[in-house]
């Protein structure tokens, strides 16, 4: 294994602010590294103790209204308010998108983590961003029509799982905090159903605009609250974009500042949309051949020069939510498939990549890292 052992303690030691910076990264292998592959690695889980540090990490970001970056667009001089008048639920984490995912991290880590260390810390500081007033407010900012693309599709995407995660959950404060996150819910899915069809092609980026990363959302919220339409429209207009592509250009990743793979967030949301017998074939002729130089770049976790810029930390994303799809990839295909090992080899390295460098101390990457360890470890998109 690949330093599974303590993975928890690992990341809990690394100090929540004014750590000292990492020693300069290793340079990276070549390209060509020869695949070695042993026994499939146990993959890591969301202890107790990297829980209180994932935690810790979101409940500052969510309360921390600067620095913000608003990306309004503004009808006049009386919409220049602060992000928390815009925005009285989500006005921290930096940005909309991260706030709402932040709220989504430590829900899923209450809904997960039985006797979660900071259980309480969790309830008393989500309970004030979930009132009807403060969603009230979230929703009337939508409703304005000079926002009716605000934060498509990325931030569309993630309040979708939010809203799925307290939807799912039998507990007291979730089922009425869904009830208040609601109307938002039912205003997004309703601009989704509509946007999706005249969305002609997809978009193939490795940041917030990437069409397959939202659609897997959309998918996975659609299939767990039955939301049969939504479901249907998803579905069609993956086939529509992608079921066709073949060879995968794995050669020209990452991109300088992704945080997504364009090639493996396509593969991660085709193999919810195709049954096994038809995502096999699929994958085999957009990956011909895993374990060779062509997918070497997917392989090999990206490496990070410079963590105080807000813009490079993304391949420390990179690294968690490429581990995400290659796994999801491998529990999609068959335990003999020749090719399974090789995407949980490299899910395996991955994740310890990013792993070890979502608490260093630096605001551009901690106020929204954490979700994605979140999301990573308790297999969320699995």
């Amino acid at each position: 294994m690949r330093g599974w052992i303590g993975i928890g303690l690992v990341v809990a030691g690394l100090g929540l602010a004014g750590c000292p910076m990492p020693e300069d990264p290793p340079a990276p292998e070549p390209a060509t590294r020869a695949v070695e592959v042993g026994p499939p690695p146990e993959m890591p889980t969301l202890t107790s103790e990297s829980a209180v540090v994932f935690a810790d990490l979101a409940l500052h970001c969510i309360d921390t209204e600067y620095p913000n970056k608003t990306g309004q667009v503004l009808a006049g001089p009386d919409e220049v308010l602060s992000p928390r008048a815009l925005h009285p639920a989500f006005y921290g984490c930096f940005d909309w998108h991260s706030a709402v995912h932040g709220h989504w991290a430590l829900v899923r880590q209450l809904k997960t983590v039985e006797g979660h260390p900071r259980a309480e810390q969790i309830r008393a500081a989500l309970a004030p961003h979930f009132t009807a007033e403060v969603m009230a407010a979230e929703l009337a900012y939508f409703q304005q029509p000079h926002h009716k693309s605000y934060e498509r599709p990325y931030g569309w995407a993630w309040y979708l799982r939010l809203a799925e995660e307290l939807r799912t959950w039998e507990d007291a404060d979730a089922q009425r905090w869904a009830a208040e996150v609601r109307p938002l819910e039912e205003l997004i899915v309703e601009r989704l159903i509509a946007f999706l069809p005249l969305q002609n092609y997809p978009v193939r980026v490795g940041t917030h605009t990437n069409t397959a990363y939202a659609l897997t959302h959309a998918l996975d919220y659609a299939r767990a609250v039955e939301h049969t339409q939504l479901e249907q429209v998803v579905v069609q207009r993956a086939r529509e974009y992608y079921l066709e592509d073949r060879a995968c250009p794995a050669d020209y990743e990452p991109s300088g500042t992704d945080f997504l793979s364009p090639c493996l967030e396509e593969a991660d949301l085709m193999r919810r949309v195709l049954p096994q017998d038809e995502f096999v074939p699929w994958l085999e002729a957009f990956f011909p051949d895993p374990a060779g130089p062509s997918f070497a770049p997917l392989r090999e976790p990206a490496v990070v020069l410079d963590l105080s810029d807000g813009y490079l930390i993304h391949l420390v994303g990179l690294n968690l939510s490429r581990a995400w799809c290659l796994l999801g990839i491998a529990d999609a295909l068959p335990a003999d498939h020749p090719h399974r090992a090789v995407y949980l080899d490299s899910a395996a390295r991955h994740a310890e990549a990013g792993l070890a460098l979502v608490s260093t101390g630096e605001y551009g990457g901690e106020h929204w890292l954490a979700t994605y360890a979140v999301y990573l470890l308790t297999d969320a998109g699995r």
